[in-house]
């Protein structure tokens, strides 16, 4: 018999995970998760993992309560680690206690993994610190929406009225006209401050700021829907000068993805970062040729080499894959000058224990070729491992000056199945190569990028943009993803890029 563990998964922002809980997805055998959990966990989860939704919404549940329960245990008697994905905290509103009595009945161990409840990042995600010196030494956490059976509300109201200088409603938004009503008529002053915050912690979070007596029109006016969180009290004027994550250069964009799946997990991290929403697009597929003698030889043959250029990230981590299978590892290229295309590649090299002697200012073929003319080609045999489909230019300008190189192709490129839909709010596309924009016009066509801003990683990518008449509105002047993401930020923040921040 094996074990549930009851994760909190934080109310929305994935770094708001505990590292316990996501060591433990990584390793479950089962995850059953809520709706309110951000799927983005579900990414971690081994390969082979069964993963089973158990969410609930506004009147209607996937899976009754009752039925969850028996699942934990059912699932628990065959499998050794079972994952209960809850959002925000298990025990904080979350039937986290109902569900460990239920196992501990049953006799099933279980084990619980604290997570951040919404009912305080939430509020400091929108600026808002439940407790503060001069304005509130006390906080009250409450339900916003009590068990239907009961025949009356086990809530009091006059102390809640009279009594916590901060309160925090969960599941209330349905209720609000009802819960500042109770509120006032228990003597709470209607020119209380008041707010609702929807999607907290993320991207799409909106606030929506009122007092007791404006907030159920403030919320219709912005429109604003469940699931969504209540506070009230003084603490929320704080939201004037405290508001950081709105502030973020990017907060509420959405901006399309376009690299390989692979790829695409750091840029979404330096988006994530300033506020933005990535949306996944892969228009590439990276895959190994396999078997590849052509490259067994040259990793034999490597001490004949003068040079090994890696003209990007891909190209290092299969080559390095193979000299692991060769037998091989760094010292084998003692003595061997090692050029990186850019910063990106040559920060991946270190991960293998390697330094590039040689990266160009210019992250490109071209700028390869101006730190070839400082090292020196002629007599010089060079080793160049790369995608099956590339340019040509590096090896011409070697071959052109009295080199030899030896060029291995060992991957290929290929087109992935198109998205099932693409969401039609996406503020911002991005391009990362002449093969990214080939591919999206062949899964999607040009018609969606009409009056959307494109953003290019360098002008190779731009020149394939407007060859195929696609306007660019931002291209990286670093053509790496560190330069792309600080041209995007510069094109909405200019003033930023004129005080070289």
């Amino acid at each position: 018999m094996g074990k549930v563990y009851l994760v909190g998964a934080g109310p929305g922002d994935i770094k708001l995970i505990t590292m316990r809980g996501l060591e433990l997805i990584r390793r479950a055998d089962v995850i059953v998760y809520d709706n309110l959990v951000n799927k983005g966990f579900l990414e971690f989860a081994r390969a082979g993992a069964e993963i089973v939704y158990a969410g609930k919404k506004a009147s209607r549940h996937e899976l009754p309560q009752t039925r969850i329960n028996s699942l934990l245990s059912e699932k628990a008697r065959d499998n050794e680690i079972v994952v209960r994905l809850k959002g925000g905290d298990p025990f904080i509103f979350g039937r986290g206690g109902e569900e460990a009595q239920h196992l501990a009945m049953n006799g099933i161990s279980f084990e619980i993994v604290p997570g951040v409840t919404s009912a305080i990042s939430v509020p400091a995600y929108a600026g808002i610190p439940l407790t503060h010196r001069d304005h509130a030494s006390t906080v009250a956490f409450i339900t916003g929406h009590e068990d239907e059976k009961k025949a009356a509300s086990s809530i009091n109201w006059h102390e809640l009225a009279s009594g916590p200088d901060t309160l925090v409603f969960l599941m209330g938004m349905k209720n609000l006209r009802d819960i500042a009503k109770r509120l006032i008529d228990e003597g709470k002053h209607p020119d209380t401050p008041a707010c609702v915050i929807r999607s907290g912690t993320l991207p799409a979070q909106k606030v929506a700021t009122g007092t007791l007596a404006t907030i159920v029109g403030e919320v219709r006016r912005m429109g604003l829907k469940p699931p969504g969180i209540i506070v009230v009290g003084e603490v929320i004027q704080l939201r004037k000068t405290l508001n950081w994550f709105e502030q973020k250069p990017l907060f509420g964009k959405k901006i399309a993805v376009t690299r390989s799946e692979h790829q695409s997990r750091r840029f979404g991290e330096l988006l994530l970062d300033r506020g933005a929403e990535p949306v996944y697009l892969p228009t590439i597929d990276i895959e190994p040729i396999v078997p590849n003698t052509r490259l067994r030889t040259a990793i034999d043959r490597i001490s004949t080499y003068d040079a090994i250029i890696f003209t990007s990230v891909n190209g290092a981590s299969i080559f390095f894959a193979h000299m692991r299978g060769s037998g091989k590892d760094a010292r084998a290229l003692s003595g061997i000058t090692v050029i990186a295309i850019g910063g990106a590649t040559a920060a991946h090299l270190a991960v293998y224990g390697i330094k590039a002697d040689l990266v160009p200012e210019n992250f490109t073929s071209e700028g390869v070729v101006s730190v070839l003319d400082t090292f020196g080609v002629s007599g010089k045999n060079f080793l160049i491992p790369r995608a099956e489909q590339a340019r040509d230019i590096i090896i011409r300008h070697i071959r052109q000056n009295g080199g030899s190189c030896s060029v291995v192709p060992i991957y290929r490129a290929t087109v992935p199945s198109p998205a099932a839909s693409l969401p039609e709010d996406l503020d911002i596309f991005t391009f990362t190569s002449s093969s990214t924009v080939n591919n999206f016009i062949l899964l999607y066509g040009k018609e969606i990028l009409k009056d959307k801003v494109i953003a290019s990683i360098g002008p190779i990518t731009t020149a394939t943009l407007i060859k195929s008449g696609i306007k660019v509105d931002i291209e990286a002047r670093r053509s790496d993803i560190t330069g792309l993401v600080s041209a995007v930020e510069s094109h909405f923040q200019p003033e930023k890029e004129a005080d070289g921040l």
